[in-house]
């Protein structure tokens, strides 16, 4: 039988009964970005990247999690030089964040993982991180990029050149050529002056978003097991 994992797939009667159940534990919100990706990664990659994570996750967790549609225009004012690349401003762009969050907690959502996919998220997010963890007290709310969940010791056997993420280099590449091969295009890969997306294999690729999935799943149960809770910030006085 399939067991839908995206918010979106399910109907309304659905939903409710699944929420009233109890069966539904927790949400993933993927937060990524729509932005050039050098002359040989399509601009999808980063949504694409994180939704491949998420979904993993769901189905390892299933029934217990859903993901919610992903954001996948992000904060990338730094690559709009190159035409194609879509950005919001900050502001309007948390405000939609938070807007979601919100959506999430009132369709009955106690655990709430924001899955980040694009490094240009980090620093408004958790810039902004404290506010929403009052506004939102009562939910057990966290904001991690799936890079985070990537063990050292996988990353350093799998990346000749040991970043991560590093933009469209060894590491998106790699990822790339594992989940969504039709991205890359290769002949370009080969013309452009950057060499280190050269370095990437589909086999690494795979070794490190197996690990990824399994890092966020755990984390993830955690927070449904109450392992991993939100330190809400005191309110000042």
């Amino acid at each position: 039988m399939f067991e839908p994992l995206l918010v979106g797939q399910l109907t309304r009667r659905e939903f409710r009964e699944r929420m009233q159940s109890g069966e539904l534990q927790a949400a993933i919100l993927p937060v990524a970005a729509t932005e050039q990706h050098l002359e040989h990664l399509a601009m999808e990659h980063d949504w694409r990247s994180v939704m491949h994570v998420a979904t993993a996750v769901a189905e390892r967790l299933a029934p217990h999690v859903l993901v919610a549609p992903a954001v996948t225009v992000g904060i990338s004012e730094h690559h709009t030089r190159h035409p194609g690349t879509l950005t919001a401003s900050p502001g309007s762009w948390l405000g939609l964040l938070q807007d979601t969050i919100r959506s999430l907690v009132r369709s009955g959502f106690q655990n709430v993982l924001v899955l980040n996919g694009h490094g240009g998220n980090e620093a408004p997010v958790r810039g902004s991180w404290s506010q929403y963890q009052q506004i939102f007290e009562t939910t057990n709310l966290h904001f991690r990029s799936y890079w985070e969940f990537l063990p050292k010791d996988v990353a350093a056997a799998s990346l000749k050149t040991g970043r991560t993420p590093g933009h469209a280099q060894e590491f998106e590449t790699a990822f790339a050529l594992a989940a969504f091969p039709e991205i890359v295009r290769a002949d370009a890969m080969q013309d452009q002056e950057d060499r280190e997306p050269l370095e990437a294999t589909a086999e690494a690729g795979a070794a490190m978003i197996e690990s990824i999935v399994t890092g966020t799943s755990e984390f993830l149960q955690g927070m449904i097991d109450g392992e991993h809770t939100s330190d809400v910030p005191p309110f000042m006085p």
